[in-house]
């Protein structure tokens, strides 16, 4: 399609936005391809996942000059080794139980009876629930409890098969997977850089070094993952045995597997060890311990050991992976239920690094989706004071005032003065957002933060530093926040209004007369050239001894005010955040005083 050339008119109704039905329908065809593609792309995706895993095995092999094909195969058949070896004895341990559960009945029957008869649990129930006429003191014979339980329709074999489905399912595609992880691990830079052709290509260096980076990050992750995991299911096991539960071993595996399902997978792996443990002993105490065992476990591991290798966070939003866990275990069932998490983390990372799908962080990452100006803009467009001050101490505690305002609430405001000089921003919503950053400033100016103050003490003396709001409707929100900043840092300095330095005597200017800078306080998108040169005239005429400083806050480098203003070659001084403005005044009050 040739590009629309720029002086082309187009009418809008000509064109109906079809941007909208487009994402639909190429998204309807994407869940329908992995939906019925699916006996194709799980293994596709097992294998990529296991390649990740092996890959630093590789590596490591390849450090002893070893032919790559030699490392790939050798790390390849260690760990189908290990998959297999898992397999045989979950297969022995299912048989194992399956063979046992007939000398659990009398157990079974035995809690039932007590549930059910004199003051039972269940008699209770059932006497509300049965009608009129019933019997409930009469308890069920050990026949008909097992008729209620399914138990005698049962044999060994079936419940041998119900186990081990859910357990052995995946391993039936093992010589795919098998095969495409060999392939990957092989040829892992060819497709690195086949997708550099398709998402890179303009900037390789950036690229190739962004994928690497993921690739290595992914690599870890997931290596760390199937080790907590791992340790996660070891410690199950040995506890269990320690207990005295039977099979101990199947469901320390149970317990590994199920933790890759996030927040749930725990749960679903204590549901068949307590009720074997319900059903082996006569009381409830095994089934409490084992309750209070694996909730106990999981905390540790979640709470502790997960945030001290990983940080305080994954990089997934919660909300992302409780929806993707849904997406993926709609698509491919319980295959698809362990690989959520990392299959989002895979998608995460790649949008991290992958500019045409940076879409995918925003959408699943836990980074904010606004940045932190655009959210201090965005409370003070929704009246939210008390959640700007809030946000502002507490990130002045964790860096300073000056920083808080150079990085966030100068940046904030000329988000809102570039609204206003667009007309995107109405008088009546200017008004709230002046009035709630001005909430915020007076809340803050009683907060003690107080730095190191000047050498010299007649820097300290009211006055000796002067503020000045330009034109525009925010500028004297930028002159209290360099006027709170230079306070806090020990210089006597005073805010006053524009309207000192007018010629009509619109103030009085004996307020000035001790004055040694004087920093005039404008953002770019509010202000002109002609309206800052006025100013600066009026200040040199009044304060003829003072240094004057335009504070231009965080234009940018390229300004074409910026650039206007510095082709005049006057001796105004030039700084764009409060920053520079500090440095300044810190050096000026550095100097030694002339003497006559």
């Amino acid at each position: 399609m040739s590009p629309i050339p720029d002086d082309t008119v187009i009418p809008t109704t000509a064109l109906p936005d079809t941007s909208a039905a487009s994402t639909l329908v190429v998204g309807t065809i994407v869940v329908a391809a992995l939906y019925f593609g699916q006996e194709l792309l799980v293994p596709l995706v097992l294998a990529a996942l296991l390649a990740f895993v092996l890959a630093p095995g590789c590596a490591l092999l390849q450090r002893t000059r070893l032919p790559r094909v030699i490392c790939v195969l050798v790390v390849v058949a260690i760990a189908f080794a290990a998959i297999g070896g898992i397999g045989v004895v979950v297969g022995n341990q299912v048989a194992a139980l399956a063979g046992n559960l007939p000398s659990y009945q009398t157990t079974v029957m035995t809690k039932w009876y007590g549930l059910t008869s004199g003051t039972g649990l269940m008699h209770r129930l059932l006497e509300n629930v049965l009608p009129k006429g019933g019997n409930p003191s009469t308890a069920p014979s050990a026949t008909e409890a097992a008729s209620v339980l399914g138990l005698e329709r049962v044999s060994g074999l079936a419940i041998a098969r119900t186990l081990a489905q859910p357990l052995l399912g995946p391993l039936a595609t093992a010589g795919v997977v098998l095969v495409f992880t060999i392939f990957m691990l092989l040829s892992n830079e060819d497709l690195r850089d086949r997708l550099v052709r398709l998402v890179g290509r303009r900037d390789l260096h950036r690229t190739i070094l962004a994928m690497n980076d993921a690739a290595g990050r992914l690599s870890r992750y997931f290596l760390f993952q199937l080790m907590l995991n791992g340790s996660f299911g070891i410690i199950i096991g040995l506890a269990l045995w320690w207990t005295g539960l039977p099979n101990p071993v199947l469901w320390g595996i149970l317990a590994a597997m199920m933790r890759f399902v996030p927040f749930i997978g725990t749960f679903i792996a204590i549901i068949p060890p307590l009720l074997l443990a319900i059903a082996v002993v006569p009381g409830w105490t095994l089934a409490f311990v084992i309750l209070g065992l694996f909730i106990g476990t999981e905390l540790v591991m979640g709470q502790i050991v997960e945030p001290l290798i990983y940080g305080h966070s994954t990089g997934l939003s919660p909300i992302a992976v409780i929806v993707a866990t849904a997406f993926w275990a709609f698509l491919w069932g319980p295959v698809g239920l362990l690989m959520a998490t990392p299959l989002t983390v895979c998608l995460v990372v790649i949008g991290r690094h992958v500019q045409p799908l940076a879409f995918l962080d925003v959408i699943l990452g836990d980074t904010p989706p606004l940045s932190p100006e655009e959210t201090f803009y965005q409370r003070a467009l929704e009246g939210k004071a008390f959640e700007l001050t809030s946000g502002a101490r507490t990130q002045i505690a964790a860096t300073s005032r000056t920083e808080y305002y150079d990085t966030v609430a100068l940046r904030g405001l000329a988000l809102a003065q570039r609204d206003l000089s667009r007309d995107a921003l109405a008088f009546e919503r200017l008004e709230e957002i002046h009035s709630q950053i001005a909430t915020l400033l007076s809340d803050l100016s009683g907060d003690d933060c107080m730095i190191s103050p000047p050498s010299a003490a007649d820097w300290q003396l009211p006055g000796v530093v002067v503020c000045i709001p330009g034109r525009g409707q925010l500028d004297d929100l930028a002159a209290t926040m360099a006027t709170q900043a230079l306070g806090a840092a020990g210089f006597g300095v005073r805010l006053e209004p524009n309207v000192i330095l007018g010629s009509s005597g619109g103030g009085s200017t004996e307020s000035l007369a001790t004055a040694r800078l004087c920093c005039l306080s404008v953002i770019e998108e509010g202000s002109t050239a002609s309206g800052i040169r006025y100013f600066v005239r009026r200040m040199e005429k009044t304060m003829p001894d003072a240094m004057i400083v335009v504070c231009l806050w965080h234009a940018p480098g390229d300004s074409p005010l910026l650039a206007d203003l510095r082709s005049t070659g006057g001796e105004e001084h030039l700084v764009r955040s409060i920053g520079e403005l500090l440095a300044l005044a810190q050096a000026m009050a550095a100097r030694p005083v002339a003497t006559a």
